[in-house]
C-alpha cells in the first residue's frame, strides 16, 4: 500500500527552512515541511497545507523537484513523497506543537540530524536537479540502498 506525502523546503536566498519534528513519524530530526496528502486534496494543495500548518508560511509558488519512494523491511507500506522548493512566500514562521522551524546555510545543513537518505537527494535538488530516488531502508535508521535518477532538463 502506498502512503501518499508531500515535502517543502523553503529557499530565502542562500538559507533553507527545515523543521525539527516534535512528534509523530520522525521526531527528533530535522526535515522539510510535509506529511499525508488528505482525501480529495491534490499533492500541491497537501504540500501547501502543511507547510502553513507547520511552520506558519503561506507559500504561493512551488516547484516540484522529486518524487521519492522509502520502502522499509518493517512495514509492507511504501512511501511515496513529491519534494517541492517553495521561494515564494508570505508570513512569519512559528513554532507549532509539531515542528520548531529553524533557517540553515543550503551549504551547511545538518545532515547528522536529519534523516539518512536526505544527504544524498537534497543537497542535489538545492542545486537545481530533478530527480526520482528509491529508498530502501532495513528500519528507520538504517538504509540499505538506493538509487536515484535525475529528470532530463525540460
Amino acid at each position: 500500500m502506498h502512503k501518499d506525502t508531500t515535502l517543502v523546503f523553503v529557499r530565502r536566498g542562500d538559507e533553507i527552512l527545515l523543521g525539527m519534528k516534535k512528534r509523530g513519524f520522525g521526531e527528533g530530526r530535522w526535515n522539510g515541511f510535509g506529511g499525508k496528502i488528505e482525501p480529495g486534496e491534490t499533492e500541491l494543495e497537501g504540500a501547501k497545507r502543511e507547510l502553513q500548518e507547520e511552520s506558519g508560511l503561506i507559500g504561493h509558488s512551488f516547484t516540484e523537484v522529486a518524487r521519492l519512494f522509502f520502502d522499509f523491511e518493517t512495514t509492507p507500506d511504501v512511501i511515496r513523497s513529491v519534494v517541492y522548493l517553495c521561494d515564494d512566500y508570505s508570513g512569519e514562521t512559528i513554532e507549532t506543537d509539531e515542528m520548531c522551524p529553524q533557517w540553515f546555510k543550503a551549504n551547511d545543513l545538518p545532515f547528522s540530524g536529519m534523516w539518512t537518505d536526505d544527504q544524498y537527494w537534497v543537497p542535489l535538488v538545492l542545486n537545481g536537479k530533478t530527480l526520482d530516488a528509491t529508498f530502501h531502508f532495513k528500519d528507520l535508521y538504517e538504509m540499505r540502498d538506493y538509487t536515484i535518477t535525475e529528470r532530463p532538463a525540460i
